[in-house]
């Protein structure tokens, strides 16, 4: 008897090349943050066309680091979309500010630009545009509408590679910060990176991100000392390690060829689906490159079993499924705290009971995708 069918929602793709790069930085001895992250921020950097990068220990310190970084604390209020994972939201409130949340639109999963006026006052210090499942926010309209003096920073977790009307993920706002959890299309375990142009935004990320040491030469071995480096402001320990950093240059290299295996099996997926009038593809917006760490479909209220009920019905086939991502007001926590109302956000909340993402990534085969594909024409 066959081994009964598994296909995981996501997996990584390593080979020889990641335990080479490991062995060799357990073998140098040197193996918390030092020349190997240093490489790994200038790698990432290129490929993004950003002029500085600083590696975190995860997506979310990197979004505490921005802000902290930024000077947004008590007081302020940050701009947020309603769809999102959580840990936007939760890294406004590690920095003592306000989240404020805005709609998102229905095709692309991403933050409502026309909303975000009505949301702007005199406490907004900035806004945090999501770039959703590896597709851009709308940044040109998000431009027009957000005033000179708020800061953008771009949640671009899900995103890297990604572009928009040419214009790489993590050069179209003040700060941006990724992630690299094992979900995401590059992966070092944990771990994340902040992209900016500002030298001095830079530098107080490094400082903040290690224990508010102030370090000479960022990266680098330290020279033998007598006295300890002076610590002047409050920080973190945020740091990545040389292992990860080991990973992620192996993972970079890779990041292209990911993206397009990943982009043509979209492509297949929406083609070979579009049959099923109860399940709606993604947008594809035009001048968009799409990075697909996910492929979200939504289920439509006519559909032959409720989302969650077809999620069950795939599971017992073998194929794992997960609803898109929260709609962080409807999360007990944010209602509690903020008293939102579970229908405030209309559009985040159909998302909520209504996204699916199915299995997309490197590991899969082409019998893979087909098995996914005839399971749902079943239904």
């Amino acid at each position: 008897m066959s081994a009964p069918r598994s296909i995981p929602i996501s997996r990584p793709s390593f080979s020889d090349e990641e335990w080479q790069a490991v062995r060799e930085t357990l073998e140098s001895g040197w193996i918390i943050q030092g020349p190997r992250v240093k490489a790994f921020e200038e790698a990432f950097a290129r490929r993004h066309r950003v002029q500085h990068a600083v590696a975190a220990s995860s997506g979310t310190t990197a979004l505490h680091l921005a802000l902290q970084a930024l000077d947004v604390g008590p007081g302020d209020e940050v701009i947020v979309p309603a769809f999102t994972w959580v840990a936007t939201a939760n890294a406004v409130l590690y920095a003592g500010a306000t989240p404020v949340f805005v709609d998102v639109c229905e095709g692309t999963y991403n933050i409502d630009c026309a909303q975000i006026p009505a949301a702007l006052n005199s406490r907004t210090r900035a806004v945090i545009p999501v770039h959703l499942f590896g597709l851009c926010a709308d940044m040109r309209s998000l431009g027009s509408v957000v005033p000179a003096e708020v800061r953008v920073i771009e949640d671009a977790a899900c995103a890297a590679g990604a572009a928009c009307h040419g214009t790489p993920a993590g050069a179209q706002g003040h700060v941006a910060c990724f992630s690299f959890h094992p979900r995401k299309s590059i992966t070092t375990g944990e771990g994340g990176m902040i992209l900016t142009a500002d030298p001095a935004v830079a530098r107080r990320i490094r400082q903040l991100r290690n224990h508010g040491l102030r370090e000479a030469e960022p990266g680098a071995l330290p020279p033998p000392r007598t006295q300890l480096a002076e610590v002047d402001v409050l920080g973190f320990n945020y740091r990545l390690t040389d292992v990860q950093a080991a990973i992620g240059l192996v993972q970079l290299a890779k990041l292209d060829q990911f993206i397009v295996e990943r982009a043509e099996w979209a492509c297949w997926y929406a083609r070979e689906l579009a049959d099923i009038p109860w399940l709606r593809m993604p947008d594809r917006p035009d001048h968009y490159d799409h990075a697909w760490q996910s492929f979200v479909v939504v289920v439509a209220e006519d559909a032959p079993l409720l989302r969650d009920d077809l999620m069950a019905r795939l599971q017992e086939k073998g194929i794992a499924t997960r609803p898109g991502t929260h709609a962080i007001p409807e999360l007990a926590y944010y209602r509690a705290r903020f008293g939102f109302r579970r229908d405030q956000f209309p559009v985040a909340s159909r998302l909520l009971a209504r996204s699916m993402a199915i299995p997309l990534h490197n590991r899969m085969t082409p019998d893979d995708y087909r098995y996914v594909v005839e399971a749902l024409h079943a239904f």
